[in-house]
């Protein structure tokens, strides 16, 4: 956090690596938020971005400022989505955090829902809801339909791609660390009675195929057992419910189209450990 600081201020921050087919539509349900008092800022960390991603985001300029909410477009040729939300967050003044990733749409009650869950002054991390935005494979969508039925994703509060905390939340850590789930290990920081999932939508859109499902997939597991050897500690405040062989079998019959692409996933991630690249599936 920095020493300027406004308790009432929401900064939105976005970190962002050639996400110029995305990066618009983040912006643009932004701009619909609907009205609400606190502060705002945008800070958009650009990293390593070869595309036209900061000239889309200094074009939304004006238009942010229009509404008194500055946009700031940070930009670095150094690669990292930790380093860019650190990057971010040292020039941020906003006292409440919200992180979103680029390719994130926002319902316009979103932001409204999240300033009044983080107005206290207990540590709150709060997020909306998450929906898995409509894939072109069938594939994909056969694996988000069993995906959200699954038990983490029925208990509420999941966070990936948007969360945002209080003052008090965010002194639960310092810096992010150079990992790969960086939304894993900021909700691990609280209770499950300390997540708050508001009504308020965002869409999240899934990796396209079999194969690039794969890749993200490992990489997503990879980064919880990445946690699980530098932070054990906060698996405590996992609270996650188990599925258990009776859950398993009636996902299979509920869906069985939908398990067994998500069984061939599970199957083929274990065949061959996760290597270093980072995997959008894009």
């Amino acid at each position: 956090m920095t020493a300027r600081t406004s308790p009432d201020r929401l900064s939105v921050i976005i970190a962002a690596c050639n996400e110029e087919r995305y990066i618009g539509a983040c912006l643009e349900s932004l701009l619909a938020q609907e009205p609400f008092p606190a502060g705002v800022e945008i800070i958009v960390s650009a990293n390593a971005c070869t595309d036209q991603t900061e000239a889309i985001v200094e074009g939304y300029v004006t238009r942010f400022a229009a509404r008194g909410w500055p946009l700031r477009c940070l930009s670095s040729p150094v690669p990292g989505k930790p380093g860019a939300i650190n990057r971010a967050d040292a020039a941020a003044q906003g006292g409440m955090r919200a992180y979103l990733d680029a390719d994130i749409v926002c319902e316009p009650a979103l932001l409204p829902q999240i300033v009044r869950t983080l107005e206290t002054d207990r540590p709150i991390y709060a997020t909306g809801r998450l929906t898995v935005a409509r894939a072109r494979s069938w594939i994909t969508r056969a694996y988000a339909r069993l995906w959200c039925r699954l038990p983490f994703m029925q208990g509420g509060a999941v966070g990936a791609g948007f969360f945002a905390v209080n003052a008090a939340g965010r002194a639960r850590w310092g810096a992010f660390p150079d990992i790969i789930s960086d939304d894993t290990y900021v909700r691990l920081h609280f209770t499950p009675e300390e997540r708050v999932e508001v009504a308020a939508r965002f869409s999240w859109p899934m990796a396209e195929g079999l194969r690039n499902l794969v890749r993200v997939r490992r990489r997503q597991d990879a980064g919880v057992v990445e946690i699980a050897r530098l932070f054990p500690a906060l698996l405590g405040n996992e609270g996650k419910a188990r599925l258990g062989k009776a859950g398993v079998l009636r996902l299979a019959a509920r869906d069985p189209a939908g398990f067994a692409v998500y069984a061939a996933v599970h199957l083929l991630v274990r065949s061959r450990p996760q290597g270093t690249e980072w995997s959008r599936g894009r």
